[in-house]
């Protein structure tokens, strides 16, 4: 499997110092992913899943080969379409507790996604990632741009930093954008 290595000098925004050691709070940083993240990564998917999969009626054998089997599927299509774009381990402290996937486009910066494990969401670290890679964005006269689930609780932080609904796909996902114009900066 190929990813993207970065040096300090590609990580040039907000992230390069997280990506170098300085932290979020002494405690946020990160690293390339690895082929033997793939267990981690597909953890990190399926607990996005959770709730839908919670609909379901499915033994739970049939659940985990679906979400193995979207996870690859998922994974495969990020690399290919993204094949430049910046693929990484959230850590906190040593321990790995989410991933980014970040494409630095001519007019945007494109994260392709952004998820953390259940028990390190609001806290925080997601808001703080975010408003790094806006402030890079806009240093660079770039937007930020993300598609996401219109039922992703995270919908609500991603509106509460400005992100606006400019477009929909495939009737489940909101293309958000932020600009400077609508960028909100947290209290």
């Amino acid at each position: 499997m190929r990813y993207k290595a970065f040096t300090r000098q590609e990580a040039n925004f907000g992230l390069k110092e997280m990506a170098a050691g300085v932290v979020f709070q002494d405690l946020i940083r990160f690293r390339p992913i690895k082929s033997e993240d793939q267990l981690f990564l597909s953890q990190i998917y399926a607990s996005t899943r959770t709730e839908e999969l919670a609909q379901v009626d499915w033994p739970p054998e049939q659940k985990e080969a679906f979400l193995k089997q979207q996870f690859l599927a998922q994974h495969d299509y990020y690399l290919k379409v993204y094949s430049d774009a910046f693929y990484w381990i959230i850590l906190k402290g040593e321990q790995s507790v989410g991933r980014l996937y970040l494409h630095h486009g001519s007019t945007s910066h494109r994260i392709i996604d952004i998820a953390l494990l259940p028990e390190f969401r609001n806290q925080g670290i997601g808001a703080y990632i975010l408003q790094q890679i806006i402030q890079e964005a806009f240093a660079l006269g770039k937007s930020v741009s993300i598609h996401v689930e219109h039922f992703n609780p995270a919908l609500h932080l991603y509106k509460r930093l400005g992100f606006k609904h400019i477009d929909t796909f495939n009737s489940v996902y909101f293309l958000m954008e932020c600009t400077p114009e609508t960028y909100q900066q947290p209290a």
